[in-house]
């Protein structure tokens, strides 16, 4: 059998397995229809004005996101599905002897670093919208500082995996995807378990949660849950953000339950309760773990994927380089990656949103509370001035979470058929 022939046999049974993944990570545990489903409405929990200000704030940052996206896409398909990309790397490599090594890692860093910078008027734009809104407490300067760390750490990760693979097409330009897919695979479960632990703290700083009332209460829950948390940290999340939040991150030893200092200060105990009980929901059905795997065959099917457009010799021919074992490809890789990306969110969003709504019901079926659970969800909708009535297509394409209405709705059905008193419209409370 050819190496390409095997790549495409390879990649139809990783995209089975992959379909199988998401399936599987977005039901998980068993959920019934409710019997009693009561319809989504924002009137019914939120006031006219509450609805428009988080609708004419999601339009207004949505003009900078929007415009950034597209400036990133023009960026990327101008220097890798033309020879400037490989020309741009070729040059930034010169200084250095322009061998493929530094054609990698000076022409990629050239290239990301052309794309960052193109976008960051928008990035600062929406900043200072959100800013004007109260929900940034960034100063210019830490916000720099985060722009920085960001582009750093995502760029010294996605260097380091384009130079394995220029450096694996090199010595096998055959069968590189074969190691390539494996290496991918184990690099998106190495990060998702080290993340809480290297990259979190470079962002915030976590201390355990103080000795009291709430703490008890946050461990009681968890062990009635059946869920080992031996500790529940805080991060200084007000140096960023008055939003409030909480959530769970890494599997095994590294996992860990995050609440935001914002929600601890500003929340009543029994909702922050209800915040915890969603992410125990998270940590008991392993959603972590489940999506770390799931990205993990995404991974790997993503590189056998790649082997196979490399081998069109007109993609190749436009970009001006002879393939993966090229250093000057980075640019083509990068055009590439990012238009995948946009183009999968969809199906990310749809689980992402799946797994959100089954964590909501384990909080529900934990607590048997809707009333508090209704009452928390307004306050984070609120407290984010969050669009509660988003746009239909960016919603479907982008939205990680249900709607905070079709939540509301969410737990006012599972009161239904719980035979719980149906929590009361929240609209005419104070915000």
């Amino acid at each position: 059998m050819s190496a390409r022939m095997a790549a495409v046999a390879v990649l139809a049974a990783l995209l089975v397995g992959l379909l199988a993944g998401l399936l599987a990570l977005a039901p998980g545990r068993e959920q019934s229809v409710p019997a009693r489903a009561v319809p989504a409405d924002a009137s019914l929990d939120f006031t006219a004005d509450q609805i428009a200000t988080g609708d004419e704030l999601s339009s207004r940052v949505r003009v900078p996101s929007l415009i950034s996206l597209a400036v990133s896409l023009a960026v990327v398909l101008a220097l890798g599905l033309t020879g400037a990309g490989a020309a741009l790397v070729q040059a930034a490599a010169r200084p250095l002897g322009g061998g493929w090594v530094w054609q990698v890692l000076l022409g990629g860093l050239v290239v990301l670093g052309l794309v960052r910078l193109a976008t960051l008027p928008f990035a600062a734009w929406a900043e200072t919208i959100r800013r004007d809104a109260g929900l940034s407490t960034r100063s210019w300067g830490s916000w720099a500082v985060d722009v920085l760390k960001g582009f750093g750490i995502n760029t010294a990760i996605l260097l380091v995996a384009l130079l394995a693979l220029v450096a694996l097409a090199r010595a096998m330009p055959r069968w590189w995807w074969v190691p390539a897919a494996f290496g991918a695979a184990v690099l998106v479960v190495v990060v998702s378990f080290l993340y809480p632990l290297v990259v979190e703290p470079v962002f915030n700083r976590f201390e355990s949660m103080p000795e009291g009332p709430l703490r008890t209460s946050l461990l009681e829950l968890a062990e009635q849950d059946g869920v080992p948390v031996d500790d529940v940290l805080v991060a200084d999340a007000s140096r960023r953000t008055s939003t409030l939040n909480a959530y769970v991150s890494g599997f095994g030893a590294s996992r860990r339950i995050v609440v935001y200092d914002t929600l601890v200060d500003q929340a009543p105990a029994d909702e922050v309760r209800l915040v915890v009980a969603h992410e125990l929901g998270h940590a008991a059905d392993n959603d972590v773990l489940k999506g770390t795997l799931v990205g993990a065959l995404g991974a790997a099917a993503a590189m056998v994927a790649l082997f196979l457009v490399l081998g069109w010799q007109p993609l190749l021919q436009r970009a001006g380089v002879s393939g993966m074992g090229d250093g000057r490809v980075v640019a083509l890789v990068v055009a590439l990656v990012t238009v995948t990306s946009l183009l999968t969110a969809p199906v990310q969003s749809w689980a992402s949103r799946r797994v959100e709504a089954r964590a909501d019901q384990h909080a529900l079926d934990l607590t048997r509370d809707p009333v508090t659970f209704t009452q928390m969800q307004r306050r984070l909708a609120l407290t984010a001035k969050a669009d509660v009535t988003p746009n239909p297509v960016l919603f479907w394409w982008f939205g990680s979470h249900p709607s905070a209405p079709q939540r509301l709705a969410a737990a006012r059905s599972w009161a239904l058929d719980n035979d719980v008193p149906e929590p009361p419209p929240l609209a005419a409370d104070a915000p």
